[in-house]
């Protein structure tokens, strides 16, 4: 039998979800649109869409299931919910918020956070910064927080010295 993956977050586009879809394949390893589905005649007078449009795009972001539904103007994506991308490495969070952040607006990037050009918040977060956050000692703790706290991309190497107590 075949698993079937019980949680898939549906992302509402206006028109955008066949590019957005495409967009963050192109980002991630192990991505794929999976299927395509287009409005038809049925429905028009509730979806107000033009047959054979797209409705939703099926992708995969590195095993990650998520449907992109073109719904329309009505609803705009929030803070209130982001994708956190946990990384290993600089070179990692580099390429996740050097790609995601083209197009989006500056002024949303702040402490590890950004939105895409889709309007679509991320978090690039290096997984070591959740290491330097658990840690007993709340004075390094504390020191990573405010390092943290003045960045707009994480530097894995100045939350260190911030941690280890380095000027």
């Amino acid at each position: 039998m075949q698993r079937v993956q019980k949680l898939t977050p549906c992302l509402w586009f206006d028109n955008e979800a066949e590019e957005a879809a495409k967009f963050y394949c192109s980002i991630f390893d192990h991505s794929k649109i999976t299927a395509t589905t287009h409005y038809s005649e049925a429905g028009f007078e509730f979806h107000g869409r033009p047959a054979g449009s797209v409705m939703t795009v099926s992708f995969e972001l590195d095993g990650q299931s998520f449907t992109g539904l073109n719904g329309g103007p009505q609803f705009k994506f929030s803070e209130a919910t982001s994708f956190q991308v946990n990384c290993q490495t600089q070179d990692e969070v580099d390429h996740f918020w050097g790609n995601l952040s083209t197009g989006g607006p500056v002024e949303a990037q702040q402490c590890g956070w950004l939105k895409d050009k889709f309007g679509l918040s991320w978090q690039i977060v290096p997984i070591v910064l959740m290491d330097m956050m658990k840690d007993p000692d709340t004075k390094k703790s504390q020191r990573a927080m405010e390092a943290m706290l003045q960045m707009k991309k994480l530097d894995i190497a100045a939350l260190q010295r911030a941690f280890d107590g380095e000027s």
